[in-house]
């Protein structure tokens, strides 16, 4: 069973390239790919040598280093590696004035000459936050049609950063028809106060069945979704983590927790012994290897890692139907580095589902977790 869903994965992957190269002119691709600096001194302004190099997503329009405060960003030439055939401008290596959070806007055009794409590029000093309230959101249009709910943090000097990820990217998929509140997860005005997020788990239709996907749990954590990779990996597709510069006691949150009636497997068989919960819980690691290259956690070892320093972990959620705090202390299984810690060597999720088996692909469908109000309390002062 499991052979014949790879290969049918690997068919409509390939039927989802096909399908692109029909729609769109030979050589029309217009996307940078990577961008990197080089510096004599690269630690003058990043925290790490590997900060200095940006692997940029398909579907982001903001490339993004981030840099030590007070470094000198007067005079940088950022490299960029683009789709075959393209050209940019202003050109690649070309020298530029980043200082003042200024930004340089790029245009990537296509071999043909008739696609371009548009390109932000920024040197901001990472800020590391720990309240959220999720009132900032925006409608970002799906690679295959229709439109979700994405989601960011403004930073006291006004600068924004896509701290947070769902699955909605790899849910538009198999299922572009669905509208902006049909996704696992949405904006809801029903918050604790204001805006909250409302995650669902939701069937995938005809194709998630087909594929051994019958159900996508609503998901919301801190990383980002590498929607390349979802089609022929969804765990490694979940990339876990943002720099964190403090050591984390707790976290607080407010939520409301209503399970589906019918708990089915990855397979899409009903299990009525089965009843679904939510989960929420949070981990704090170091995010460079024993070599020095970077690292992230994904689905497959986001609670298993070696690289673990702290877990706050509530168990499974049971039915709520009004709004509670919860309250989750952080679990040490290592030492805290002090100046890695400076130096933003370690990173902090926190992850929300509606379904606790969401990443086998088994929940209920119709299961509905509601958070706002996040807080991570730290063992300084913030």
């Amino acid at each position: 069973m499991t052979f014949y869903r790879y290969l049918i994965i690997t068919l409509l992957f390939c039927g989802l390239l096909t399908s692109c190269f029909k729609d769109e002119p030979l050589n029309a691709e217009c996307d940078i790919k990577l961008a990197y600096v080089h510096l004599k001194n690269p630690t003058d302004i990043f925290y790490s040598p590997n900060d200095t190099l940006v692997n940029v997503l398909s579907e982001e329009s903001v490339v993004t280093f981030y840099i030590k405060e007070d470094a000198d960003l007067s005079s940088l030439a950022p490299i960029f590696e683009i789709t075959e055939g393209a050209t940019i401008s202003p050109e690649s290596g070309s020298t530029h004035d980043f200082s003042g959070n200024t930004s340089v806007m790029y245009k990537v055009t296509s071999q043909d000459g008739k696609w371009t794409r548009q390109y932000r590029v920024r040197f901001i000093e990472y800020q590391a936050i720990n309240e959220f309230h999720f009132e900032d959101f925006r409608l970002v249009d799906g690679s295959n049609g229709g439109q979700y709910y994405t989601w960011y943090d403004v930073y006291p000097d006004g600068t924004e950063a896509e701290n947070w990820a769902t699955a909605n990217p790899g849910f538009n998929l198999s299922m572009s028809s669905a509208t902006k509140d049909e996704y696992p997860t949405v904006s809801t005005p029903d918050g604790y106060q204001g805006n909250g997020v409302m995650l669902v788990t939701r069937s995938t239709g005809p194709l998630g069945a087909l594929i051994g996907r019958p159900i996508a749990a609503g998901n919301f954590y801190l990383g980002y979704f590498d929607l390349s990779v979802a089609l022929i990996d969804q765990l490694q597709a979940t990339n876990f983590g943002v720099p964190f510069n403090r050591k984390p006691t707790n976290i607080k949150v407010y939520y409301k927790y209503k399970a589906g009636d019918t708990y089915m497997d990855g397979d899409g068989n009903t299990i009525p012994s089965m009843e679904d919960k939510g989960n929420i819980y949070a981990v704090f690691y170091r995010n460079h290897d024993d070599n020095g290259n970077s690292f992230m956690l994904h689905g497959d070892d986001v609670k298993t890692s070696p690289n673990i320093v702290a877990i706050a972990d509530c168990g499974n959620l049971n039915n709520v139907d009004r709004w509670r705090e919860l309250n989750i202390p952080f679990e040490y299984k290592g030492e805290v580095d002090e100046e890695l810690l400076l130096n933003n060597g370690y990173n902090i999720t926190v992850v929300f589902t509606s379904s606790f088996n969401g990443g086998t692909f088994s929940g209920a469908i119709g299961s509905t977790l509601y958070i706002d109000e996040l807080t991570i309390e730290c063992e300084d002062t913030w």
